[in-house]
């Protein structure tokens, strides 16, 4: 059975006087982001109400007008581009607005070039099939925020446009506690504290991030601690070879734990990309000191673990904290480095 298109209607009021067509339902219409609402009237779905007459308002940046009753029809959502595929997912926590999963290595969020299918979208269209009443008027998962494809651990995605639209403005306020585990090379000094920087592609490599001059990129800020230090680098430098770190994120830019990890001279052990994939470099011998340094050789992908995300559930009020264990690999890597 096809679902069918609904409508609103909201009636201006004198303190609505000078409001502009799109903000006034994003502002009355808490499942409307304001980005929807602008769309929605250029696409011609919304009308005004006149002393009886119907006319049809397509510039979102018309002013309302007090005694006047806008409607807003709201299609039915149309399929998904990205195709249902029935992938297994580790759920930590799920309700009718939102789903929390432990993303896998190797499993991007979304589709794109080179990575049509096996993501988490397509993983997630199947797993809420009949659940999905429309994100901007298509019927798929709300993604606010990503974790590169290589990275595990904890991801939130809105099944809702009520629930998309208030994690979305609770990642722009920053009112997200977002933790990362990561496994480093040497370790940072001092042990605790943050990094303020402005980060944006590499002018050298477009695949890569940088820090770039203040006003060049964009604000990233990640604060640290060291809970872990692992044995040392050499006799004469006597600073440890590897860390486990914890990683909170103030800001959220692309590779934003990887570029500043490497920026203060601490790559993430195994990170093809920003210099830990040249292993550890460590002083020792025996049995365990070969394990842990052959296991950081042999790790194919960043030690990064989105370990924990927690906030205000942005539909009932509730306070959700979702925590995840570090993945096996990462664990084994850790527990050999306890030997150095």
């Amino acid at each position: 059975m096809t679902a069918a298109s609904t409508e609103t209607s909201i009636l201006a009021t004198e303190a609505d006087q000078g409001t502009r067509l799109d903000r006034i339902f994003s502002e009355k219409e808490e499942t409307l982001s304001r980005t929807r609402a602008k769309a929605l009237v250029k696409d011609g779905h919304v009308r005004e109400l006149k002393a009886g007459q119907e006319s049809l308002q397509s510039d979102p940046r018309t002013s309302v007008i007090p005694g006047v009753a806008y409607i807003i029809e709201m299609p039915a959502p149309v399929a998904a581009i990205p195709e249902s595929e029935d992938i297994p997912l580790d759920v930590l926590f799920e309700d009718a607005h939102l789903i929390m999963v432990n993303k896998p290595a190797g499993m991007a969020v979304h589709p794109a070039p080179g990575s049509w299918q096996g993501t988490l979208v397509n993983a997630l269209l199947h797993h809420c099939k009949g659940q999905l009443p429309g994100i901007g008027g298509v019927e798929r998962p709300g993604i606010v925020h990503r974790i590169d494809k290589d990275t595990t651990g904890v991801l939130v995605v809105a099944k809702t446009e009520a629930a998309h639209k208030g994690l979305s403005d609770l990642f722009a306020a920053h009112d997200i506690d977002r933790t990362y585990l990561a496994l480093v090379r040497a370790s940072p000094r001092p042990s605790v504290g943050m990094i303020t920087t402005d980060i944006a592609r590499s002018p050298r490599d477009r695949k890569k991030m940088a820090v770039v001059e203040d006003g060049e990129g964009r604000h990233a800020i990640t604060h640290y601690k060291a809970l872990e230090t692992y044995g040392e680098i050499s006799k004469i430098e006597a600073r440890p070879a590897a860390a486990l770190m914890e990683c909170k994120l103030e800001t959220g830019r692309t590779h934003q734990i990887r570029v500043h990890m490497a920026h203060i001279g601490c790559s993430l052990i195994g990170d093809p990309m920003y210099g830990g994939h040249r292993g550890i470099k460590a002083h020792g011998r025996g049995e365990a000191f070969d394990k842990a340094t052959g296991l950081a050789r042999k790790l194919t992908r960043q030690a990064l673990h989105a370990a924990s995300l927690g906030f205000v559930h942005p539909v009932t009020g509730e306070p959700v904290l979702v925590e995840t264990p570090l993945p096996p690999d990462m664990a084994d890597l850790r527990n050999a480095l306890r030997g150095l």
